[in-house]
């Protein structure tokens, strides 16, 4: 024991934690800086990164909205519409409090090693998006979706509703008219942002190329790096499921497990098995094993319901009896001879 404490001074040196302080005050001084000098922003994004990176927000958007109505699925149905567009805003609003406004990323930028950089600024070393920036980042993306959603509401509240007179109709309508245009000036300017995007590599949303904000690298020497037995794994399993789903629907699977079933099973019948077979099999439906309804015969010697022929048969044209199968020909009612005797009274 006394050893063990021996080793345990010498390894708990002053120097030790001289050591520990400096590393902390260097991830201070890194931290404090705000900028990391060793990334350089000219580096290129692939543009499959920066559209996975949206693609990665807006399922995190649909995925919280999904557990916060969740919530109040036991409640009166309907409880959240009127107020659905305030809700959706005020969580889109949450995350980007604690994604883009605290550590200048997104959380499908930081999944995938990048982070808003501003293009205002001209310094050639990362320089993150100012307070104004990331403001502006989060009412251009949240501003025009609740608009478009409340326009309607927006105009019954300033009294421009449908029970106004002429002047107030003809408000309304250049009203409406104005907001079209809006939408589809943005909607065409967003178009043109994305040809730009394909054909430069950066700002695929509207957005950032109005505040001046682009994605580049978090880390240096970050590269989209996929090993080969990787992708042969996936190249595979997608070849075998594209054949399974072109090959299964043309397997007779009745007919295959009829015919199993009648050559691992027909020695082991006994004759009296057939007989209580051929007494049975008069007594119910070879697919729905009830009383037979307006008994029907395809061929061989089974029975089935009308009903549960011409359904299957229209569900599958090559139709086989369950049972043994043979080929379904035309149903054909079963004829049956009673005989009746009469008993002398």
């Amino acid at each position: 024991m006394a050893a063990f404490q021996v080793q345990l001074n010498a390894f708990v040196t002053p120097a030790y934690f001289t050591g520990l302080e400096s590393e902390d005050n260097q991830t201070k001084t890194v931290g404090d800086s705000g900028s990391d000098t060793s990334v350089n922003p000219q580096t290129p994004v692939l543009r499959i990164n920066q559209l996975d990176a949206f693609e990665l927000d807006s399922a995190l958007e649909q995925l919280v909205w999904t557990q916060f109505s969740q919530c109040f699925q036991n409640c009166r149905p309907g409880l959240l519409t009127p107020v659905e567009p305030e809700l959706r805003a005020l969580l889109q609003l949450l995350l980007w409090r604690f994604t883009v406004y605290s550590s200048n990323a997104t959380l499908g930028q930081s999944l995938l090693s990048l982070r808003y950089h501003s293009t205002l600024s001209v310094s050639p070393h990362y320089t993150p998006p100012s307070p104004r920036q990331k403001l502006g980042l989060a009412l251009l993306a949240i501003g025009p979706r609740w608009l478009r959603e409340r326009s309607h509401s927006l105009l019954l509240l300033l009294g421009l509703g449908s029970s106004v007179g002429a002047d107030g109709g003809l408000l309304r309508q250049g009203l409406r008219h104005s907001l079209a245009l809006i939408s589809g000036i943005a909607q065409l300017a967003s178009i043109v942002n994305f040809l730009v995007f394909l054909r430069k590599g950066h700002q695929p949303m509207l957005a950032e190329r109005i505040v001046g904000a682009r994605p580049v690298f978090s880390q240096s020497n970050v590269a989209r790096d996929v090993t080969y037995q990787y992708m042969n794994r996936e190249l595979l399993w997608h070849g075998f499921a594209e054949f399974l789903i072109f090959f299964l629907p043309l397997i007779n699977t009745r007919k295959v497990r009829a015919t199993v079933h009648s050559f691992l099973f027909r020695g082991e019948q006994t004759d009296a098995e057939g007989a209580r077979e051929g007494l049975s099999m008069w007594k119910e439906c070879g697919l729905c094993a009830e009383w037979p309804t307006m008994p029907h015969m395809l061929g061989c010697q089974h029975v089935f319901c009308y009903y549960c022929i011409k359904s299957h048969a229209i569900a599958d044209a090559y139709f086989t009896c369950p049972k043994c199968g043979a080929e379904a020909g035309q149903p054909e009612p079963v004829k049956l001879e009673v005989e009746v005797e009469m008993g002398a009274r």
